[in-house]
């Protein structure tokens, strides 16, 4: 079944972390809105077999991918290959919306979305 959401009126953020906003879910993919406030972060971690891609759409984000630091903003996309160590940071004054897709293993092998939602809190 086709689904519209409207990004703008989804946005969300807390002062005490980053805030993930779950979008469309299938078995072969899902994708959420991050939202961080200054300062915030997604802690590195890595999926291994799901592929991930951040999306800035407002805002100026840190990404890290493996050994590299990308610095992107709206309209800009850093893609994270499975197994490889990813994280997010909000290094700007403003705040920051991504919207984040992650391509699951229809084998199983990748995490699903509630094994996705372990808690990235504020990194300092």
């Amino acid at each position: 079944m086709a689904e519209v959401k409207d990004l703008n009126g989804l946005r969300r953020f807390a002062a005490d972390k980053m805030q993930k906003v779950g979008l469309f879910e299938t078995p072969r993919m899902f994708c959420d809105l991050y939202c961080l406030e200054p300062g915030q972060a997604q802690k590195a971690h890595s999926h291994g077999e799901a592929d991930k891609v951040y999306l800035v759409l407002e805002g100026r984000a840190q990404i890290q991918v493996g050994a590299e630091r990308f610095e992107v903003g709206p309209r800009q996309a850093v893609l994270a290959p499975a197994g490889s160590d990813h994280g997010v940071t909000n290094a700007g004054a403003e705040r920051l919306v991504l919207y984040v897709f992650v391509a699951q293993d229809s084998g199983g092998g990748a995490p699903s979305k509630a094994g996705h939602q372990h808690d990235h809190g504020h990194r300092h």
